[in-house]
């Protein structure tokens, strides 16, 4: 089963990792498998067709059989250069794609009707963004990010050199939809290396 053909998912892991000592985050082990195992089996049964974003050599990510896409902008600009990177190959690549969801590829728990909800909630509130959010915080890397505002969003990165996503979607109009956090916060997000531990209990977590 695969979710609508309209929308492509872009799992960001174009970052550098400061936090977690550098390399690969998404590569990191988490109960036998690298992290980004985990994020793949939730987020591909939700899109027709998945891509992932990252920069460097793209061979290391070929056991995954996904199209790799690096930044459009160079010098690791963070997510949101990661989502303008989808939002550009989704409109050259794939026929009647409308939107693109963005996946962070640290959070191994995410949940299995995220873009189905974020459709919902973008349309019923009239609003042409949606972002996530849980426990009080919002979650912007995982978003609904409609194609046609491909070229806003180069503009505000190139010309205006914005880099965090919360200060440009207010310009847009941003639903944020709410998910609940028991029995676990499906955003939790491997950061640090300590955040492995906890995250190697949750994953036993009913």
């Amino acid at each position: 089963m695969s979710g609508p053909s309209n929308i492509v998912g872009v799992l960001l892991a174009g970052g550098l990792a400061r936090r977690m000592g550098g390399g690969d985050k998404p590569l990191r082990e988490l109960a036998g498998r690298p992290i980004l195992e985990h994020v793949i089996d939730r987020a591909k049964p939700q899109v027709e067709t998945l891509i992932l974003n990252a920069n460097g050599d793209p061979a290391r990510f070929e056991r995954y059989g996904l199209p790799v896409v690096a930044d459009v902008i160079d010098g690791y600009q963070g997510p949101l250069a990661g989502i303008l990177s989808g939002l550009e190959w989704a409109a050259a690549n794939v026929p009647g794609a409308t939107h693109v969801v963005s996946f962070a590829t640290d959070a191994p728990f995410l949940p299995g009707d995220l873009v189905e909800r974020l459709r919902h909630g973008a349309r019923a509130a009239g609003k042409p963004l949606a972002c996530a959010q849980s426990g009080g915080r919002t979650h912007p890397v995982f978003g609904l990010w409609p194609l046609d505002c491909r070229h806003a969003l180069r503009r505000a990165m190139i010309d205006e050199e914005i880099r965090k996503i919360d200060l440009w979607t207010p310009r847009l109009g941003i639903q944020h939809v709410e998910f609940g956090v028991l029995p676990v916060d499906p955003f939790f997000n491997v950061n640090r290396p300590e955040n492995i531990a906890e995250a190697e209990r949750l994953v036993g977590a009913p």
